[in-house]
This record gives C-alpha cells, structure tokens and sequence, in this order.
C-alpha cells in the first residue's frame, strides 16, 4: 500500500492517514484487512457513524483509504454502489469578523503561538502547511512565503506581509528555530521537527477562549477568515483561488457566499420595484364581507 502511495505522489499526510485507517479498520475486526471485503466496510460504515458518532467527511476519508487498499492495492475493482460514499451536507463555513481577527491574535498567550496565529490569517495556509513551513520559505528580499509541498504535493507563494514580517523577526530573535520555523518537542525538549496540528489547535482554543468568542476557532477557521476577507476587500476570485492553492475555482466560490461586500452589491430583485409606501397598507387583517 505504501508503494502504491508513492507511485501516485501523495502526500505524507495522507500517506499516514491512509495507512492508519487500514490499521484501525483491520483492528475492528481482528483479522489481517485482505481478509475482509465489502460486508465488513458497509459494517463498520454503520460502526462510524452510529457508534463512534463521527461526522460525514471523517467518514467519507475513511471510505476513500478503504477504496484505495481495495482498489489500488488489492486490485479488487468492487462496485462503486458497494462501498458508497456518504452524502455530505452542504454548510457555509463559519468566519471570524476582522474586529475577532485582531482579538484573536492580541488574546495569544505567547509570542510562539502569536506567530503562529498571525501566519495562518495572513497567508490562509493549511494547518499541515503550517507545521512543515521552514525558516528558508520566507523571502524577505520578495516579500513572500514559499508554501512547499501543499495539497496534492503543489507549492505556491503568497505575499509576506510586512506586519507579520516584523513578527516573525522578533520571534526568530527569541526562538532561534534551525530548520523548522516552529518547532515541535521530543521527551518535552524542543526539536528540530515540525510541530503537531494539536498544538496549533491548542493555540486557536486559548486563544478564542481569552478573547471571549464563542465561535469554534479552529486553524481552518483562520483560512475561511482569510479568504473572506480578502474577498470583501477588493480581491478577485481566481487570486483568491491562486492563494488558497485550490486547483478548482467551485471550490472557491463558496466564499462569494459569505462575503458582505458581494451579498450587497448583488441585491435583491425587489430592490429594483416600484411599490408603494407601507404607511398606504390597511393595518386589519381581518377579511371584509361582500
């Protein structure tokens, strides 16, 4: 499976989450995973979702590293409508405003996690991205940040901006990071190894939680946030799109959705009618005999 992995360029991330699944699901049924089929995935999609309670995108990950082992590594082409993947609902994603942005980042509880926060609404980054950028990505001489081996292995550069430059400065002259321009720890000792996504989490919740907003900060959060906001001034969507990395625009769009500055300018139709005053309207509701 992991030569099947490689052959096809995945990444590391996925790599891991892919490999894990298998395990897990192999583990539930206490048998070696080539053993099983297509009843077991169908028993242990219910498993997921009526007793683990896990959301529908977990489950459609679990199901796309299942088809993967089955598929591509077994060779054993089942029928797509044997191992289905679940609907998943279509919601907007929450945003902070710009006023919790800045009361987000002046909430951090250090200058470590300052940093962190500050990165992930300036450059809209992925939380993997993040975890694995190096001191070598920033280019002050540009003024940008190389985003290395993101989604479906595809780099990028997005603007470093000056505000975060001067941030990152002074935590450099605190931290002094080698390699990894936030480093993770080993036996609670600071190592030359990317930080876990939990420590960005961590980060967020602390964060939110002395700022007092009620919203559920999560790191991806941060990247709606960015997005939006990028939107609402001025930016067009495939610019949008270019800094996010996605490779579709639809997946873009969505911000269009949440950003004020379009909702307003699109209107409504009945902005463009020609009514009479709600003062001329008769007040009963009550029906008149004939």
């Amino acid at each position: 499976m992991l030569e099947e992995l490689q052959r096809r360029n995945y990444s590391q991330t996925t790599v891991t989450a892919y490999v894990k699944t298998v395990e897990d699901f192999a583990k539930h049924f206490h048998r070696a995973p080539d053993q099983l089929g297509p009843d077991e995935i169908r028993t242990y999609q219910l498993y997921l979702l009526n007793e683990r309670k896990q959301g529908v995108r977990t489950i459609r990950n679990h199901i796309a590293a299942l088809r993967f082992f089955f598929c591509k590594t077994l060779k054993r082409n089942y029928p797509l409508e044997e191992v289905p993947y679940p609907r998943a609902p279509r919601r907007l994603p929450i945003i902070l405003t710009q006023e919790e942005a800045v009361r987000l980042i002046d909430s951090a509880s250090n200058l470590f996690h300052r940093a962190m926060l500050m990165t992930l609404y300036s450059t809209g980054m992925r939380r993997a991205e993040l975890c694995h950028l190096k001191v070598g990505d920033i280019d002050s001489q540009r003024m940008v940040l190389h985003i290395r081996h993101g989604k479906r292995n595809r780099d990028r550069d997005v603007p470093l901006s000056p505000k975060l430059l001067e941030t990152l400065r002074e935590y450099w002259r605190w931290m002094r990071p080698k390699n990894y321009l936030f480093p993770g720890t080993e036996n609670g000792w600071r190592a030359d190894k990317p930080i876990t996504p939990k420590v960005l989490w961590e980060a967020c919740r602390e964060a939110a939680q002395t700022a007092g907003i009620s919203k559920a900060v999560r790191p991806h959060l941060l990247r709606h946030s960015f997005a939006t906001h990028l939107l609402e001034g001025g930016a067009d969507l495939p610019t949008v799109q270019l800094l996010l990395g996605h490779s579709d625009l639809k997946a873009t769009s969505i911000y269009l959705h949440l950003s004020e500055r379009h909702l307003k300018a699109a209107g409504t139709p009945l902005d463009k009618l020609q009514l009479s005053g709600p003062e001329q309207v008769k007040r009963s509701r009550k029906l008149h005999k004939r």
